[in-house]
C-alpha cells in the first residue's frame, strides 16, 4: 500500500518564524515493558512464558520516574497493554505526574508478523486495558520494533479507523527487522488510501553520507559513542531544523537485571552499554528541552509558532 505524506517538519525548514534555534523542543518517549518482552528474546521465550518471570518493570519505571523528576521532565510512555492490565497502578502513578499515556500494543508482536484482524484486535485490547488503568483517552501508538513498514503501513489505516491521533513507528532506516529509509525524517501527515490522515513522529536521524542514521534512543544511545550522540543533536536541530524523538525503555537503567539465553546479535542488542544508559540520559535531559509527543506535536501544528514546510 503506497500513502502519500503532507510534511510539516522536513530537513531545512525553518522551526520557528523568529528562526530561533533555542524554539526547538524535542520529544522523550518511554516504551514501558519488561526486560523478558523485547523482541531479542520473541524466540526464546514463549509468551505463556512471560508470567514465569520475575517482573522489574515496576522498580525500573520508578528509577525513570526519579530521573524525570530530578530535571523537571515529563514524558510520553507507551505503554504494553499487558503490563497496564497487571500494573494499573503504575500507569496511574506515570499520568498522575503529568505524563502521556500511549499506546504499545498488547503483546508485544512485530506488526509484519500479523493480520490486520489479529492487529486491530491486539491495539483494541492493549487500549482497553491501558484507559482502564489510567481512565484518559489514549491517541498514541508505537508499534513493537518500529515495525510499521512498507510492508505493513496498511496498520496506519487501522489506528486511524480507531480513532489514533499520530503514530510513531515507521524508522527511515535500513534495518534488519524494520524500517521505511526513504520515508520523512521529520514530523508530517500520512494521507491514507481511505481519506484519513493520521501524523507520524519518527524517531531521529541523522544525514552523512547520503544515509539516515540512528541517533538517541534505546540500544543506539547506548552502543554509539556519545560524542557521536551530541554531534548528531546538533547538527539535526541547527541544520535540518528538526525535533528530536528520543525513546528508551525502563529495564536500559537496569544493569542487574537477569541474563536470558540468546543468539550473540540478540544479547549483543539488549545488554550492550546499560551501565552507560542513566548517566546518558542524564546529559541529554540536562542540556535539553523536552515534551510529551503530543503536546510537541499540538505545538508544531500552531502556524505562530512553526513555518509550514513545503514538498
Amino acid at each position: 500500500m503506497d500513502t502519500k505524506t503532507e510534511p510539516l517538519l522536513r530537513e531545512g525548514a525553518s522551526v520557528a518564524e523568529s528562526g530561533e534555534l533555542n524554539a526547538i523542543c524535542d520529544a522523550l518517549s518511554v516504551d514501558l515493558e519488561d526486560y523478558y518482552h523485547v523482541e531479542a528474546f520473541a524466540h526464546y521465550i514463549p509468551r505463556s512464558q512471560w508470567p514465569s518471570f520475575p517482573s522489574r518493570v515496576r522498580q525500573n519505571t520508578g528509577r525513570v520516574l526519579e530521573l524525570l523528576d530530578r530535571y523537571h521532565c515529563r514524558a510520553t510512555f507507551f505503554v504494553l497493554g499487558w503490563v497496564a492490565e497487571r500494573e494499573p497502578s503504575l500507569v496511574r502513578e506515570l499520568a498522575e505526574a503529568g505524563h502521556e499515556i500511549a499506546c504499545h500494543s498488547y503483546w508485544h508482536r512485530r506488526v509484519t508478523t500479523l493480520t490486520p484482524a489479529e492487529f486491530r484486535e491486539d491495539v483494541k485490547q492493549a487500549r482497553q486495558a491501558i484507559e482502564d488503568a489510567v481512565g484518559v483517552a489514549v491517541v498514541g501508538f508505537r508499534a513493537p520494533t518500529f515495525s510499521i513498514t512498507r510492508q505493513s503501513l496498511w496498520a496506519l489505516e487501522i489506528l486511524a479507523e480507531l480513532g489514533f491521533k499520530y503514530d510513531s513507528s515507521i524508522f527511515p532506516v535500513r534495518h534488519d527487522l524494520y524500517g521505511i529509509p526513504e520515508a520523512p525524517r521529520g514530523i508530517h501527515q500520512r494521507q491514507l488510501p481511505s481519506g484519513d490522515s493520521i501524523w507520524e513522529f519518527p524517531p531521529a536521524t541523522v544525514r552523512l553520507a547520503g544515509q539516515n542514521l540512528p541517533v538517541a534512543g534505546g540500544g543506539y544511545l547506548r552502543v554509539l559513542p556519545m560524542s557521536f550522540t551530541r554531534w548528531a543533536i546538533r547538527k539535526i536541530h541547527h541544520h535540518d531544523r528538526l525535533p528530536v524523538m528520543v525513546y528508551f525503555h525502563p529495564w536500559e537503567l537496569d544493569p542487574a537485571q537477569p541474563r536470558l539465553q540468546a543468539g550473540w546479535k540478540s544479547r549483543f542488542r539488549h545488554y550492550t552499554g546499560l551501565e552507560k544508559t542513566e548517566s546518558r540520559l542524564e546529559e541529554l535531559l540536562g542540556n535539553g528541552r523536552f515534551q510529551p509527543v503530543l503536546e510537541l506535536l499540538n505545538q508544531v501544528q500552531q502556524p505562530a509558532l512553526y513555518a509550514q514546510a513545503g514538498h
